[in-house]
């Protein structure tokens, strides 16, 4: 193999921007070019974030949501419907949610969705948790007991598959289950649906059948 042409830390920074989705050699090499050419504060900045992330970013202990402190915002707020549950994969698909203001309750994120070829049963998903907060009202926020639990799943056959697994372990329960409305299109990620589709999906959210 020929040697790298790049100073070793160059060639290094490239080959790690280079593991980032999405990102090529070459466009790599472009931010590698752009961080030294920037004032060192700038890239500095850059680095200080990333590591702030990865030392003070974690799952809230209740939901999973992303938070800086536990538990999230959303958990802890005492203007929150407390009863209803918001079940989403990711935690982008809450953010697209919450940035509707359509949905006054709180969330949970099953951080995936069922996928038997690839592995993925519910013991790597949060449904534990989920059905913990059912079970014991005291694992909830508030302490409040929830009476409904609204399916956030991407419209995808695992999302969907997802779905009738947890309809099935959660009338079990005695609560109410709903999904979005079918206005989000098929085979779409929520996080690239707008805002107006959202806040329909969530008004016109249906019991689960």
């Amino acid at each position: 193999m020929r040697p790298s042409a790049y100073p070793e830390p160059v060639e290094r920074l490239i080959a790690e921007l280079s593991t980032l989705p999405g990102i090529g050699r070459r466009s790599a090499e472009r931010l590698a070019f752009h961080l030294l050419k920037a004032e060192e504060s700038t890239a500095m900045a850059l680095a200080r974030a990333i590591t702030d992330v990865k030392q003070a970013v974690r799952h809230c202990s209740v939901c999973s949501n992303l938070t800086d402190h536990d538990p999230c915002p959303v958990c802890e707020n005492p203007g929150r419907d407390r009863s209803r549950v918001l079940v989403v994969e990711q935690p982008k698909d809450l953010i697209a949610l919450e940035q509707t203001g359509m949905f006054d309750g709180l969330y949970h994120v099953l951080m995936g969705r069922l996928s038997p070829l690839d592995g993925i049963g519910p013991g790597e998903l949060t449904a534990a948790e989920l059905f913990g907060r059912i079970d014991n009202p005291a694992q909830n926020p508030g302490g409040e007991a929830v009476v409904e639990v609204i399916l956030g799943l991407n419209p995808t056959l695992e999302g969907d598959g997802t779905g009738l697994y947890l309809t099935e372990e959660l009338r079990k329960r005695g609560v109410t289950v709903t999904r979005l409305a079918r206005g989000l299109p098929t085979g779409s990620q929520l996080e690239y649906v707008s805002k107006a589709v959202l806040a329909d999906a969530i008004e016109g959210r249906q019991e689960m059948g």
